[in-house]
């Protein structure tokens, strides 16, 4: 079957403001009809995140300060990449530098986060995390807290949507056959 939406060419696009590896881009696109319509687009890195748990089946999430909400939020570690990292690298660099730990990486997922963004968010299950070192604080002065939660806390936690990629973590559970 042929659908009639078809892609919108791209006339133009420029940066608007970037700082901190986030920023805000202007597009303009023609539209099947012809009209041009601008658009103000969130870009940045593509993130990750994951769903650790421990042998003993404990959730293994980070407490931190978010800037965004203006509080301090408990949810899955995550982060950043770093140049050309490869996304699996990246998430047992992140799991280890916040919380310690260390398992099995599996990769469930990449997302888009909403319709006016560029980047993508990934998601991974680790299992079999075992604590090898003390969470590794920054030099950007970064507090993070590493706590454990067994499965039912944290499935009540994310239904208070008091945390962040809430996706990724139904996203990680329903890999796990763990809804």
């Amino acid at each position: 079957m042929k659908y009639g939406v078809q892609n919108w060419e791209e006339v133009s696009h420029e940066e608007v403001f970037k700082r901190f590896g986030r920023g805000i881009e202007k597009r303009i696109y023609r539209l099947p009809h012809g009209k041009e319509a601008e658009f103000y687009l969130k870009t940045g890195h593509s993130s990750i995140a994951c769903l650790a748990l421990t042998k003993e089946h404990q959730v293994v999430l980070v407490k931190q300060f978010r800037p965004g909400p203006g509080k301090v939020l408990i949810e899955m570690p995550g982060g950043g990449m770093n140049g050309d990292e490869m996304k699996e690298d990246a998430m047992k660099r992140e799991l280890l530098e916040e919380t310690g730990y260390t398992g099995d990486v599996q990769f469930v997922a990449e997302i888009l986060p909403d319709a006016y963004s560029t980047y993508t968010k990934n998601f991974f299950v680790i299992t079999q995390c075992e604590k090898i070192s003390e969470p590794q604080v920054e030099d950007n002065g970064e507090e993070v807290e590493a706590i454990l939660m067994s499965l039912e806390e944290f499935r009540k936690h994310i239904r208070t949507g008091q945390m962040t990629d809430i996706e990724g973590a139904y996203l990680c559970l329903d890999y796990l056959n763990l809804l």
